[in-house]
Parts: structure tokens; sequence; C-alpha cells
């Protein structure tokens, strides 16, 4: 793709497609595609594996005085569409997708420290464009100047579904409602919290995927990207 290399931030609710638009527009434009909430999951396993989980509650100080310890990078691709992620050198891209760590993400993203190590680790990897970087505050914390800005959406049931049906391939005795009260806690967590909520920019553009198909989706995104890059 000729043109400048812009900066493409992709924001939105958990399981509303965020990351699947995602990574089909950074493939179709060849740029690097950077999961942000796979690197919330990485620290949230961190927290789970070191004991700093108990009784649903996070031991902040442990975590926080462990941050330094944490190294997080992606891999490339794989066959089946996922982007590895790996936590001081191991990978952990399935180990980070089970409802346990789903059940406590919101919870450690809450914690200042953790996002302001993320953010500066996001701002280094994009800081010379090419890339499509999705979350929950890429275009209104992490790049507020990005040069086109998405916000995904989805009714509850229709990402409860799709949680569900990935989820199940981990674990086939996953509960439908079970998931559809995960995504509840988490999106009044998200767009509650007094760090970085989950909002929508005032220049980022809506996108319901519950209304579009997957290709569908990308085609537009892609006229979207196109005309700012050859603006």
């Amino acid at each position: 793709m000729l043109g400048k290399k812009i900066i493409i931030a992709i924001d939105g609710f958990a399981s509303s497609g965020k990351s699947t638009l995602a990574k089909d527009l950074a493939k179709a434009l060849g740029y690097v595609f950077i999961d942000t909430g796979a690197m919330y999951r990485g620290i949230s396993y961190f927290a789970k594996h070191h004991g700093f989980i108990s009784s649903g509650e996070v031991n902040r100080q442990a975590l926080i005085e462990s941050l330094n310890s944490i190294e997080l990078h992606f891999g490339t691709i794989n066959a089946q569409n996922e982007l590895p992620l790996f936590l001081n050198g191991i990978e952990i891209t399935k180990e980070i997708r089970t409802n346990e760590i789903s059940a406590i993400v919101s919870m450690v993203a809450l914690i200042p420290e953790v996002r302001a190590k993320l953010v500066q680790m996001q701002r280094e990897m994009g800081k010379n464009g090419g890339i499509v970087m999705d979350g929950r505050d890429i275009g209104t914390v992490v790049f507020p100047n990005a040069d086109l800005k998405l916000f995904v959406t989805a009714d509850l049931a229709v990402r409860a579904k799709r949680r569900f049906q990935e989820m199940q391939h981990i674990n086939p005795m996953v509960d439908l409602q079970q998931v559809m009260n995960n995504l509840a806690e988490r999106d009044r967590i998200d767009t509650t919290r007094a760090h970085s909520p989950l909002l929508q920019a005032a220049d980022a553009i809506l996108f319901d995927t519950g209304l579009m198909t997957r290709e569908s989706q990308l085609k537009n995104a892609l006229e979207l990207a196109q005309k700012v890059i050859n603006a």
C-alpha cells in the first residue's frame, strides 16, 4: 500500500469484533497489528500466576512492585489468525483467553501504574506509524492524535455469543449466561473507571459490527483508511 504510514486507533467493547477488524485491516494495508487488550490480559495472567489475585481481589502493591520484571512482546500472526503473545519469553496466547483471566482483566486494568506501563509500551510500538492498534483507550489516551479512529460496538447478546463460541474451543463446559454476565460486568467497569474509561472519542467513527458482515466491515474501514492515506 503506497502513501504515508498512518496510525489507526480502534476502540470498543469486549467481544465487539474490534480485534478481528483490526487484524483484517492491518493485513490489507500491510501494517503491524497491536492487540492492547492482550497486553492487559498478559499482566493479568502474570498476577494470577504469581498469586496476586485472592478472593476476587488484586494485591495491587505486589503487582505494582513487579511491573519492572514484566516483558511483553508479540510474535507474527499465525495460520489460525492468532497474534501470539509472549510473557518474559514464554508464549501465553491461549492461557490469557480463559474465563479466569477474563474475570480479572478489567480489575487489573483499573490500576494506574499498570496502565502507565502499557501506554508507554504502546506508544513506543506505534511511534513510526504503519500500525493498527486496538483497545479501549487508544483514540482517547494512547494516540489521541491518531490519523483514523474507529469505535466498535455490538449488542451484548451478539458479543456474548461470539465470546462463548471462542471459549468453547478452550473449555467445552463454558456457560453462555456466565459469559454474558462477565461481559456486562466488564462493560460496567470499563466505562466507569476513573482512569482512561472506555468512551468514543469525539472524532471516532462508530462501527456496529452486529449489523455488518466481516467482509463489509473491512471494506468500509479500508475505504476510510485509504482516504486518509491518500489525503
